[in-house]
């Protein structure tokens, strides 16, 4: 069976989204984690450094988590692109800034 462009933009946009919100709650989530884990080591009265590695684990993870959300933004930036050459439009993403390889922010004017 055969999906014509817009059906597929669609459901791209659709799974596009949900995996740029689900980025975001991993985020908000290990940011969460980290606060229980340096407060749990305060207020637990252990040494000051306990857990340290686990800490920095977190932290690299986090990195890790900031990077995949920007290879997402231009993935989001590239299938605007696409939208506009095979249909003519996207769904309302400000426009890609080539210089910066990420989606230039515009303020005060509708994408």
């Amino acid at each position: 069976m055969t999906m014509n462009t817009q059906v597929a933009q669609m459901r791209i946009t659709r799974d596009l989204h949900d995996a740029e919100g689900a980025l975001d709650e991993a985020l908000i989530r290990q940011a969460r984690l980290f606060a229980t884990m340096v407060s749990a080591r305060r207020e637990s009265g252990v040494a000051p450094f306990m857990g340290q590695d686990a800490l920095l684990r977190l932290a690299k993870s986090q990195q890790s988590m900031l990077t995949a959300g920007g290879e997402l933004a231009r993935v989001h930036g590239r299938l605007s692109q696409i939208a506009v050459e095979t249909n003519g439009g996207n769904d309302g993403c400000p426009p890609l800034d080539a210089s910066l390889d990420e989606p230039a922010i515009v303020t005060g004017v509708a994408a």
